[in-house]
């Protein structure tokens, strides 16, 4: 049976501009019996698909990636290793849009990071 989804969220904390949430992957999910069989690493198009669902829910509106300046995928994430897993987001309303700082942390090791402007 597939749940809704990859992950879930265990807790949070929403302070001006700020937004860290701590959260777990799903490792029986089936986004992972592809990516990849028998090894599963959490897929970069996900971990920003995160990026997007956390800011939202700060937010409490839709947003949508307008520019991507900055993506980096530092470590692979094994969605059965990751114990301690902290997503930070800190943001400012521009006119251009939401400038968003994001860094996802693993067992203590920066895995991903990115900088871009969402709309909403």
């Amino acid at each position: 049976m597939l749940k809704d989804s990859f992950y879930h969220i265990t807790s949070s904390d929403h302070t001006d501009g700020n937004f860290t949430v701590a959260f777990e992957f799903d490792s029986d999910h089936a986004i992972f019996s592809g990516h990849f069989p028998g090894q599963p690493i959490v897929p970069g198009a996900c971990m920003l698909q995160i990026v997007k669902e956390v800011l939202a829910k700060a937010l409490g509106t839709p947003v949508q990636l307008k520019k991507a300046d900055n993506l980096k995928f530092i470590a692979p994430v094994d969605p059965r290793m990751a114990g301690d897993t902290e997503l930070k987001i800190s943001y400012k309303n521009l006119e251009t849009g939401i400038q968003v700082n994001a860094q996802l942390n693993v067992n203590g090791v920066t895995c991903f990071k990115m900088q871009g402007i969402f709309s909403s």
